[in-house]
């Protein structure tokens, strides 16, 4: 095999290529959730209705990555990726004119579908075509460039809104987008050990049917969407609270708490190594513990303090995601990436449905009743992971009597 090496021309550009694509993926994908007390105030509709631009589009991602891996092997990785961010990012051109919120909704649904090719393939894209030596870092770009690029979005969207228009601040983003897929497009080497499969049902439905009967698996797979649940609910609603008295917050300073994030891109790191010396389960439930204490601390009136509670909070959601995301993909022994395709499922569906429902709480108990909400959420999470302990120790029992016998 012929491998992209560390240190050519051809690996820096293919990596600046992948932070790209994760940049533009992200960036378009959040770029309404600074926007949803305006979009509210503009269609007239409450503000749970407005948290659909957003759940709509993570909706449907959720159920493409189920079959964009699969479609990849019959079109290629590059080919894919890159249809996926070229329309991406024209769809997120499109959403500036929309006459009315059914229009914006259903073209944030097909957006969803469109970008579900880059988180889908970029990562078995760097198994195949990166050296196994330089991987981990490649890998990690790429997460940074997701990272990166949700955070810039939401603040960029804030900015440009405050300076001209909302809809302006769509157009823009989604001009640079296609700029920038165009470049993804240009410098992306293509794929030389890429071997064109015929799409296949069986297999793909094979490996989701192992996981999908492995109890102690699913118990791991399920906690992202409670999880995710509480994050997004987060940040769906804390706008619509700040842009009120006694914070009149506008959308620029809105906008700019999405610094917060990069709490998170340490989290995931520094938890990371936690947990591989202490155990995931611990580590995972202080993780837990900090999205907890910080969304009660989000109930102080203090803004300042509010936003370092939502930095603990975001702190504690990182970690979490890091080590479950981890965990699952050494408890799967088999068919990885249908594990991993059923933990964004979840994750995204978390993000989707969650994201919603979490509107009625907001306008029927405003902020209090979204904390009460992260807080039942978080304890379900709590639940599946003691459940599935207590399974692991039943099992490690049962295994431990039948050696001694």
């Amino acid at each position: 095999m012929t491998y992209i090496q560390k240190g050519t021309n051809e690996y820096k550009l293919a990596s600046l290529a992948l932070f790209i694509g994760g940049f533009v993926t992200f960036s378009t994908l959040y770029t309404t959730q600074p926007l949803l007390p305006i979009i509210s105030k503009e269609f007239h509709v409450s503000p749970s209705t407005s948290s659909l631009t957003l759940s709509l589009t993570t909706g449907t991602l959720a159920l493409a990555l189920l079959v964009a891996a699969a479609f990849s092997d019959v079109i290629g990785r590059k080919r894919i990726m890159v249809l996926s961010l070229l329309s991406t990012s024209l769809i997120g051109v499109l959403c500036a004119i929309t006459p009315n919120f059914f229009s914006l909704a259903m073209l944030r649904g097909l957006l969803g579908l469109s970008m579900a090719g880059v988180p889908a393939i970029a990562m078995t894209y760097i198994v195949e075509e990166f050296h196994p030596k330089g991987i981990g870092q490649i890998m990690g770009l790429y997460i940074s460039g997701t990272a990166i690029g949700g955070m810039t979005g939401r603040i960029l969207t804030g900015v440009f809104t405050d300076l001209f228009h909302w809809r302006i601040s769509l157009e823009l983003m989604g001009i640079l987008s296609l700029i920038l897929s165009i470049f993804f497009w240009m410098i992306l080497p293509g794929e030389r050990n890429f071997t064109k499969n015929a799409f296949r049902w069986k297999p793909i439905i094979t490996g989701y049917k192992t996981h999908l009967t492995d109890k102690k698996l699913m118990l791991l797979i399920i906690c992202p969407f409670f999880i995710m649940g509480s994050f997004i609910i987060v940040y769906n609603y804390i706008g619509f609270m700040l842009m009120e008295p006694p914070y009149n917050l506008s959308q620029t300073i809105i906008g700019f708490l999405f610094i917060v994030y990069l709490s998170g891109t340490y989290s995931s790191i520094l938890m990371g190594g936690k947990a591989d010396h202490h155990g995931k389960q611990f580590i995972l439930m202080l993780s837990l513990g900090l999205m907890g204490a910080g969304a009660l601390g989000t109930l102080v009136p203090n803004l300042i303090l509010k936003i370092v509670f939502l930095a603990i909070f975001t702190f504690g959601f990182f970690a979490a995601h890091s080590i479950v995301s981890s965990w699952v993909g050494n408890d799967a022994k088999t068919n990885k990436a249908q594990a991993s395709s059923l933990y964004l499922l979840f994750y995204y569906l978390g993000s989707s449905l969650i994201g919603s429902f979490g509107g009625i709480f907001w306008t029927y108990f405003h902020w209090a009743g979204v904390v009460v909400l992260i807080i039942l959420l978080l304890s379900i999470s709590y639940l599946l992971i003691f459940i599935r302990t207590q399974m692991e120790e039943k099992q490690n029992k049962t295994k431990a009597d039948t050696n001694q016998s």
